[in-house]
């Protein structure tokens, strides 16, 4: 990972940059000290961030790592994370207060006010005792974005069961696998679910799974779609607003150990089946709420936050449920697709919310600027005052449109870069503080400690590239793989394990000032003739080009080179549409990234496409894009958000030839 084109090093160079404003400074959340008073005792500052939280019980001990790499984080503190999402804010005063200004993909919507989601909490974990669900037990839930999937999360973790959230576009053997693994006593799902205007079927899939699951004693339905032939398996099955109604809302809730498992969330292995990432509960609890506070600059009261992730995804676990409701925000949450029913939907939201903290994808804010800066302004985004990225690295291109055309060039842009196996937020800006720079996450938090390494573990110098990552434990780490601890050495800890480094599968590097550039996973990083070229790097040269909406880039196997760059593109405006004009277009683009990074990066292949695959949280599935690189039979299509993409990828393609 070390060896670089010298050509790569000016691209991934960035001389703008844009400091925080003097009033947004002198009202952030976060400040310039913290880095240091972390640096100095990382065990102190983790302590004060867990006393944001209610402890029924404090901790004799910060960290316990001696039985390395297995974390016990705030060791003999009781807590219930539940309690401090909800309880604590109605105690508190502030039951009159909305928790989530929920909107249904049709239009239909609802407010809940903190109190009214301990009365739902409450009930709906009285509902899961009277299914005989105890502490430690697992609870599948294969949900769209509505209430009750948060509800049914909070419930889990009101009585120390845990959840297992399955997203909702997962096939019925991707859900099977899950179910199987966990052992999951009940599985929570819905009749149907919304998508692009159409009410499509989920039960059906559910039944499907589950056929000759033995650990599933019931299936709790949420009504949602109202379909009149709803498949029914009597005796087993129950309607999640029979049971839950029927219900007392009080509950009191049990304090559980700090290291008591929360959740199971399944991240999919390159190979062999999904690695089922286990998270607990003070620790987790405690940064994903610091760094909510810190990274989003969240005001409780004052501010509109929406993270536009699904919970079937960690963003949405820990940045729609558990970071944000413990520091007590008012939230939207979105049912549906950012083009339905117009592509204004968002932009439509914000204005009706008068959303102030907005967290979204590259992927998502790319796709935007395909539809056109001319949609944005049509609506009133001055309530806006952070703007968030999430899930694969912002090229700069995009960056500075989401900063002009969302952000009105007054918003502060925080780049994160974290995983499901982390828990939370590690290397980003931080608003009021950091002088923000297109394109790169910048540096690790106050209290994360993250370095880019060479093949031996040593640190490169500035400049430099090499494999990101983790020197010394955090509190929201993962405390291992489900049922499988030898797989987590070997997949975490042993490619540094002489230096007992956490290695994230992330190629990473410095740039002249120090701050860390993302170049996705160490997969990406492409072998041309001996040199290192990120697929990131290719794709934000493409995409600096004025013909651009979106590009994706892999390494398909080449007889000369080792491997060969074929880039997959979507042209703006009419250049697709004309067949001279887009041959030419191609060419002119080969041109532009040889220009851009040097000759060796210039793509072997440019392929014009209608879209990209996509999975429903936006990131795009490059390992389908090297099948097709490779003419190979198109691989699992299950999780995008899309499938037909596919078929249009491959019955559409025009080529750019070699030169």
């Amino acid at each position: 990972m070390t060896e670089q084109s010298p050509a790569l090093d000016n691209l991934l160079t960035e001389s703008r940059t844009f400091p925080p404003s003097e009033a947004f400074a002198a009202k952030a959340n976060a400040t310039a000290d913290s880095y240091a008073e972390a640096n100095e005792d990382r065990e102190a500052f983790w302590a004060r961030q867990a006393e944001r939280l209610h402890w029924d019980t404090k901790w004799s001990q910060v960290l316990d790592w001696s039985d390395a790499p297995f974390a016990k984080w705030f060791v003999g503190g009781k807590l219930n994370v539940a309690y401090n999402c909800v309880d604590r804010h109605v105690e508190a005063g502030h039951g009159d207060q909305v928790a989530i200004h929920w909107v249904g993909e049709p239009g239909d919507t609802r407010d809940i006010t903190y109190a009214e989601l301990q009365r739902e909490v409450s009930r709906a974990a009285n509902g899961l005792i009277s299914l005989g669900v105890t502490a430690r037990d697992r609870v599948a839930i294969q949900l769209q974005m509505i209430p009750e999937a948060i509800i049914a999360m909070l419930a889990c973790a009101r009585i120390g069961a845990m959840h297992s959230v399955v997203f909702g576009g997962f096939s019925p053997s991707a859900l099977r696998q899950r179910v199987d693994d966990a052992q999951a006593k009940i599985v929570i799902t819905s009749d149907g679910q919304y998508r692009r205007g159409k009410a499509a079927p989920m039960k059906a899939n559910v039944d499907e799974a589950l056929a000759g699951a033995e650990s599933v004693e019931k299936v709790l339905v949420v009504r949602r779609t109202g379909e009149d032939d709803v498949p029914w398996n009597n005796g087993r099955d129950l309607w999640w607003h029979e049971l839950v109604e029927a219900q007392s809302d009080q509950h009191t809730p049990e304090a559980f150990d700090s290291e008591h498992p929360l959740y199971i969330l399944y991240t999919s292995g390159t190979t062999g089946k999904p690695k089922g990432i286990l998270h607990t509960s003070g620790g987790y609890l405690t940064q994903a709420a610091y760094t909510h506070h810190a990274v989003f600059d969240h005001k409780p009261g004052e501010d509109v936050y929406w993270c536009t992730a699904d919970i079937g995804w960690v963003t949405g676990h820990s940045y729609i449920v558990y970071g944000p409701l413990a520091n007590r925000v008012t939230q939207v949450v979105y049912e549906g697709t950012p083009n339905t029913p117009h592509e204004g939907r968002h932009w439509e939201i914000i204005q009706t919310y008068k959303v102030s903290l907005y967290y979204t994808a590259p992927t998502l804010i790319r796709t935007f600027m395909k539809w056109g800066a001319d949609i944005p302004a049509k609506y009133d985004l001055s309530s806006l005052r952070v703007l968030g990225s999430v899930g694969e690295p912002i090229n700069p291109e995009a960056w500075m449109w989401y900063r002009e055309h969302i952000g009105g060039n007054r918003c502060p842009i925080v780049d994160t870069w974290w995983q499901t196996e982390t828990g939370s937020i590690m290397i980003s800006p931080l608003p009021g503080v950091t002088h923000t720079k297109p394109g790169s996450a910048q540096r690790p938090l106050p209290g994360i400690s993250a370095k880019v390494v060479d093949d031996a573990g040593n640190e490169v110098g500035k400049g430099g590239g090499g494999y990101l990552v983790l020197d010394k434990p955090w509190p929201g780490m993962l405390r291992g793989i489900w049922g499988d601890d030898e797989r987590y050495r070997e997949t975490y800890w042993s490619r540094f394990s002489e230096q007992g480094y956490y290695f994230a599968g992330d190629g990473a590097k410095y740039d002249a000032d120090g701050d860390v550039w993302l170049l996705g996973r160490v997969d990406d990083v492409m072998n041309v003739s001996g040199h290192r070229i990120s697929t990131t790097e290719v794709e934000s040269a493409l995409v600096s080009h004025p013909t651009v909406a979106e590009a994706a880039v892999v390494g398909a196997t080449d007889p000369t080179t080792g491997q060969g760059i074929v880039a997959f593109v979507i042209l703006r405006g009419d250049v697709a549409e004309d067949q001279a004009r887009g041959d030419a277009a191609i060419q002119e683009l080969r041109n532009h990234v040889s220009k851009e990074i040097g000759p060796i990066a210039k793509p072997r292949q440019i392929m014009v496409v209608p879209e990209l695959p996509k999975t429903r949280s936006g990131k795009i599935m490059r390992r389908l894009l090297r099948d097709v690189a490779e003419n190979r039979e198109i691989g699992d299509v299950t999780t995008l958000a899309d499938s037909s993409v596919m078929d249009l990828i491959s019955s559409g393609l025009k080529s750019g030839s070699d030169e």
